[in-house]
C-alpha cells in the first residue's frame, strides 16, 4: 500500500491531530513502517493456525461478584464543582 502526504494528512484530520510539514513527515514514514509489517504479516501461511484470544497460557481471574456499601446522590454530589439537580455538570469537550 502507498501512504502518500495527502493520505496521512487526511489521517491526522480524522484524529483530530495537527501536525507541521516535518512532523508530518515522520508520521508518514512511520506510518509507512507500521503497514509494511502488516503486510509482511500477511505473507505468512496461517491455515489450520487457531487464533489467540490471550498470549499467556493464563485465562481471566475472576471473582465472585460482592455487594458493598455505597453512598447516597446528595452525598456524591456534596463536593462536586458544579450540579445541575442529581447530576454532576462539566465543561463542554469536544467543540466543532
Amino acid at each position: 500500500m502507498e501512504l502518500n502526504r495527502e493520505t496521512t494528512q487526511k489521517l491526522a484530520e480524522l484524529s483530530k491531530l495537527e501536525f507541521n510539514d516535518q512532523e508530518l513527515a515522520e508520521i508518514q514514514e512511520d506510518l509507512a513502517q507500521m503497514i509494511g509489517f502488516v503486510e509482511k504479516l500477511n505473507e505468512i501461511d496461517t491455515t489450520g493456525v487457531q487464533p489467540l484470544t490471550h498470549m499467556g497460557t493464563e485465562g481471566n481471574r475472576l471473582r465472585e461478584d460482592e455487594i458493598k456499601g455505597s453512598i447516597d446522590n446528595a452525598t456524591a454530589l456534596k463536593n462536586a464543582p458544579s450540579t445541575e439537580g442529581p447530576f454532576f455538570t462539566v465543561p463542554k469537550v469536544i467543540k466543532k
